[in-house]
């Protein structure tokens, strides 16, 4: 179930979202590193999490699935951001150096396609940082947030997935410790309980966020699986006749 592209706004425009950004961005932009010179995609809803990055990439792009709406981005100056259908994204292969997926993975009917066309437009040894509800959290058990709608995931149900899809997972952190409540004490607090929970590994984090880089053989059924959505024929070599035969 996608959460609706003016909700997620407004999340992000309460105290609560601050907290979450400024939260699962120090994490996000640890694994994302430096962008110089980099073409960045975001895709779902990623934009509260992109200022950095647009003025260091060469490029910046804000992909928002169809089901959830787009809002105008950045706020000033040429548009960035396009609505899109996230299993058929208007690129080229191997268009973008990094993808940041927030908001997207759990709202998909098709986390498996969303993740091989993922790994269609990135660019070889491109990077993927996925931002993730833990299946585990208080924040996945909560609808008055974004991260409350969809389809949360385990530690170990997110690596499979992934690996499915020929992504491999190379860092790991969890993050939103704190409660889901907009509360005085909650959000004065945040801090504190990200470094017990992180300091403890307690697994009842609100999200996992994960650095992935792509795997560089691809399987014949992933070209399959999108020329089948276009209405395009795949090429299949024809066998080599058989010497003596008829």
């Amino acid at each position: 179930m996608s959460v609706d592209v003016t909700d997620l706004r407004a999340f992000y425009s309460g105290p609560l979202g601050a907290v979450t950004q400024r939260l699962v961005g120090r994490n996000l932009h640890r694994f994302l590193g430096s962008v110089s010179g980099l073409r960045v995609l975001g895709l779902g809803y990623a934009v509260p999490y992109l200022g950095p990055v647009r003025h260091a990439a060469e490029r910046t792009l804000a992909f928002m699935p169809a089901t959830q709406g787009v809002v105008n981005w950045p706020g000033t100056g040429r548009s960035a951001s396009a609505l899109v259908d996230p299993t058929m994204m208007p690129l080229p292969e191997a268009a973008v150096d990094r993808v940041i997926l927030v908001h997207a993975i759990e709202a998909v009917e098709s986390p498996a396609e969303l993740l091989q066309e993922v790994w269609r437009i990135l660019t070889p040894g491109g990077r993927l940082v996925l931002v993730v509800p833990n299946r585990r959290g208080l924040w996945a058990r909560r609808d008055a947030t974004p991260f409350g709608h969809g389809q949360p995931y385990s530690r170990s149900q997110l690596g499979r997935l992934m690996r499915e899809t020929l992504f491999s997972p190379e860092a790991w952190a969890e993050t939103l410790y704190v409660p889901p409540v907009e509360s005085w004490l909650t959000l004065r607090t945040a801090s504190a309980w990200e470094r017990v929970g992180t300091g403890l590994s307690l697994p009842f984090a609100g999200l996992h966020v994960v650095d992935a880089i792509k795997q560089l053989h691809r399987p014949v059924t992933v070209q399959a699986r999108r020329a089948a959505r276009l209405g395009t024929p795949v090429l299949v070599p024809s066998p080599a006749p058989v010497p003596g035969g008829v």
